[in-house]
């Protein structure tokens, strides 16, 4: 007698707790990063690093709009009006705000990096490049932006080399990269550990943080 065939059992795999992160590139940003690069390496000369997330390299203070010119004025107004874009209520509707934002400038020259942090009491943070330093056309460089996987625990439990077999269960404890180009701007949300892999390169770094609350 033939075995007749269970039925198959219905499966649905659903990827809930997405992490957005945003990327833009500036409009007439060449233009721009040729100011922004003159007005942050003369600030180098004058005004010593502060030591926040920096691995070597120069942080300056977060009054970045205070000295950084309409070159800096147009670029937090865009972050302004991207973190909007990015922003609804918990019922889908526009929701945008009056932001609070402090900004400062990041130069890293050869080995220097960022170790991983996040930034408490802020909704959205930025990372703007105004000097990529050579990795958009050669990663080999290093400096990419990276990213740790926020679901805490699952790089500690069991078997950790088992994952998901739904996409992007590979990354589950991972850390995602990001080789930006000059003139790209990144958003993502605040409670994101993040990071900058040490530059390897010979020329220089340029970039600008921004904060919004």
């Amino acid at each position: 007698m033939a075995e007749t065939s269970k039925p198959s059992a219905k499966v649905e795999l659903r990827a809930l707790f997405s992490t957005p992160v945003a990327i833009a590139i500036l409009p007439n940003a060449e233009t721009l990063n040729n100011a922004l690069r003159t007005t942050i390496l003369a600030r180098t000369e004058t005004h010593p690093s502060t030591e926040h997330s920096n691995l070597g390299g120069w942080q300056s203070t977060w009054d970045l709009a205070d000295w950084g010119g309409e070159e800096v004025r147009t670029v937090l107004a865009f972050a302004r009006q991207f973190a909007d874009k990015l922003t609804v209520d918990r019922r889908g509707q526009p929701a945008p705000q009056k932001w609070r934002m402090n900004a400062w400038a990041n130069v890293n020259r050869q080995n220097h990096g960022n170790e991983f942090h996040t930034h408490p009491g802020c909704v959205w943070s930025v990372s703007y490049y105004v000097d990529d330093g050579g990795i958009a056309e050669d990663p080999s460089l290093g400096g990419q932006f990276e990213i740790q996987d926020p679901r805490g625990v699952a790089p500690a439990m069991f078997r950790p080399d088992l994952v998901p077999n739904f996409p992007g269960g590979a990354s589950f404890g991972a850390s995602e990269t990001i080789s930006p180009s000059a003139g790209t701007m990144l958003m993502f949300p605040s409670w994101l550990s993040h990071g900058v892999r040490p530059y390897t390169g010979e020329s220089v770094r340029i970039s600008i943080a921004i904060n919004l609350s």
